[in-house]
C-alpha cells in the first residue's frame, strides 16, 4: 500500500507506467529497502540536492526527505552526515544537521541518494526536460561505495538520479527523453515513487512498520517546506522560488503525509 501512495501520479509526469513495470520486476522494493535501512544505520551518509537548469540552483524536493531519513537514523540511535550544496546546506542548518564536503565513504555503513543527479550513458547530467546540468555532482560516492562495499539504496522519480541505473530500460521506456537522461548509476537498492521526498517518506514508514516502532512523529510538511524555500531553494518543475515541490502544492504533500501516517498507526496497533 505504502509502494502504492509514494507513486501516485498527482503531477502527471508518467511515473505510473514506470511503477508498474518496476514492481512487477522487484514487487518487494520498499521492504528490501527498509531492511537494508534498519540492518546498517549505524553511521548514513546520505547525499542529495539537484541543480535545475539554468540556473542550477538546488530544488525543493530531496532535502526535506533527507531530513527525515536523518531524523529516523537519529531515533534509532544512529549517526548521519549529508553530502549536498551550499545552499541546501544553508536551509537544513537551523534542522540541527551534520554536513560533509569531502566523506571517507568506506566509513560509512550506508550510503543513501535521495533525488540527485546520476550521470547518464553519455558521461553527462540531465534534468528531465533533458536540459544538462552543469554543476558538480555527487553520483561519484555512490559509485565508491558499491567499489568498496558500503550498501547503498537510491530514491529517485524521475529516472535521471544516482540509483535508477537498476531499471534504465524502463525509464528509456516510458519516460519522456529517457534515452538522454536515463541514468546509469545504480544502487543495491531503488525506491521509486513520484516525488522524491515521498520516496524518502515511504521509507521511513515502511522501516516504521517492520520495526513496530514510529520513526519520525510530528512530522511538519508544510513548516520544512516553507523554511528551506524561503531559504532560497527553488521549485524544480516552476523554477521559481516557490514554497511547493515539483509543482504540487503544499495540500498534496500534507495529505500524503498524512496518509502515510494513518497507514503506520494502524498498522502498528495491529503489531501492539
Amino acid at each position: 500500500m505504502i509502494a502504492h501512495l509514494i507513486n501516485t501520479d498527482v503531477g502527471n509526469r508518467g511515473v505510473l507506467g514506470l511503477y508498474l513495470d518496476y514492481r512487477r520486476r522487484n514487487p518487494n522494493f520498499l521492504h528490501n529497502s527498509a531492511k537494508m535501512f534498519l540492518d546498517n544505520y549505524d553511521r548514513v551518509l546520505i547525499v542529495t540536492g539537484f541543480p535545475i537548469p539554468p540556473t542550477m540552483r538546488a530544488e525543493t524536493d530531496g532535502p526535506p526527505g533527507t531530513l527525515a531519513l536523518a531524523k529516523a537514523v537519529e531515533t534509532l540511535g544512529g549517526r548521519v552526515e549529508i553530502l549536498t550544496y551550499p545552499e541546501v546546506e544553508n536551509a537544513l542548518d537551523a534542522f540541527g544537521l551534520e554536513f560533509v564536503r569531502e566523506p571517507d565513504v568506506s566509513s560509512y555503513s550506508l550510503v543513501i541518494a535521495v533525488e540527485t543527479p546520476g550521470r547518464a550513458a553519455d558521461g553527462r547530467y540531465y534534468s528531465m526536460s533533458g536540459l544538462e546540468i552543469t554543476r558538480e555532482t555527487f553520483d561519484g560516492v555512490i559509485l565508491k561505495a558499491r567499489e568498496v562495499g558500503v550498501p547503498t539504496i537510491g530514491i529517485g522519480d524521475g529516472g535521471n538520479e544516482a540509483g535508477m541505473g537498476r531499471i534504465r530500460d524502463l525509464v528509456v521506456k516510458h519516460v519522456p527523453h529517457g534515452e538522454r537522461i536515463a541514468s546509469v548509476v545504480e544502487t543495491d537498492e531503488l525506491i521509486l515513487s513520484a516525488v522524491s521526498n515521498w520516496g524518502a517518506y515511504g521509507l521511513v514508514a515502511q522501516a516504521s512498520i517492520e520495526l513496530g516502532r514510529e520513526l519520525l512523529p510530528g512530522w511538519d510538511e508544510r513548516t520544512i517546506v516553507k523554511a528551506i524555500s524561503k531559504l532560497g531553494l527553488i521549485d524544480g518543475v516552476l523554477k521559481t522560488q516557490t514554497p511547493s515541490v515539483d509543482g504540487v502544492s503544499l495540500s498534496v504533500h500534507d495529505a500524503i503525509v498524512e496518509l502515510l501516517n494513518v497507514l503506520v498507526k494502524d498498522s502498528l496497533k495491529v503489531v501492539e
